[in-house]
């Protein structure tokens, strides 16, 4: 396992690196060791084996340090590459998604997943959300900036028969994922030249940023954003219906 983990590594199949050996970076390391963890656990717990082999090593101190240092803080979007997205809206695929983001805070993977049943047109507001107890189902007000935009990924969705909000009907797979939305964001980002350190999850820490700018409720960003609230007289007793989210975020 160990020798997998740390030694491995796959031929390239597609692209520039087709044919070309690829070893796994600390991070996919790290996630093997993790795997090899929990499919033991398993086992032990259905009796398949009597002990957690892949718990009686740890990972290398070289990848772990190689793991955080391949660890990049977050930028946010500044008001220059924002304008450069807002102007190429129908010249760029995707900018719409990278922009619906922005203005809700989404993170890239509760995204891709957002569903039709997600999305009220009524009264203009997602229902969503995974990872924590705090983000699953929270009601995020969609900001009048982006309506169009969602209503015409909405209206697309429904035309080709999809229950998901967005969808690339130019690959097989209409159907977004995590990996799919990142390869997607990076090419917006060549394209318009974007800060190359840009990543799938900037959008998210650009819309927290814009919040703060604007002097939205701190308690009302980390509703939106599906981040824990500790105080108790905010988590308990302040009910925040959805014109007051919606009245705070259309301060951005």
């Amino acid at each position: 396992m160990k020798g997998c983990m740390e030694d491995g590594f796959i031929i390239g199949k597609v692209g520039k690196r087709k044919g070309e050996i690829i070893k796994p970076t600390a991070g996919v390391k790290a996630r093997i060791k993790s795997m090899f963890n929990l499919m033991y656990d398993y086992a032990i717990e259905y009796e398949i084996t009597d002990r957690n082999y892949a718990r009686t090593f740890e990972i290398s101190g070289d990848i772990i340090k190689e793991r955080e240092e391949a660890k990049r803080s977050h930028i946010p979007f500044t008001n220059d590459e924002m304008e450069k997205l807002w102007n190429n809206i129908d010249n760029v695929r995707f900018v719409d998604m990278i922009l619906i983001q922005m203005y809700s805070g989404w993170r890239p993977q509760e995204l891709v997943t957002l569903e039709l049943d997600n999305v009220n047109l009524e009264e203009w507001y997602f229902q969503a959300g995974m990872k924590t107890e705090a983000g699953k189902d929270r009601i995020v007000p969609i900001h009048s900036k982006i309506r169009d935009l969602v209503l015409k990924n909405y209206e697309h969705a429904v035309s080709i028969g999809s229950k998901f909000l967005f969808n690339d009907t130019q690959a097989k797979s209409h159907e977004l994922t995590y990996d799919k939305y990142s390869h997607r964001f990076k090419k917006v980002v060549d394209v318009l030249k974007l800060n190359e350190e840009h990543r799938a999850h900037d959008p998210r820490i650009t819309f927290v940023t814009l919040s703060k700018k604007a002097a939205v409720d701190e308690y009302v960003i980390k509703l939106l954003v599906g981040h824990r609230i500790e105080d108790i007289t905010e988590k308990v007793y302040t009910v925040r219906d959805l014109e007051w989210l919606r009245e705070e975020i259309e301060k951005i």
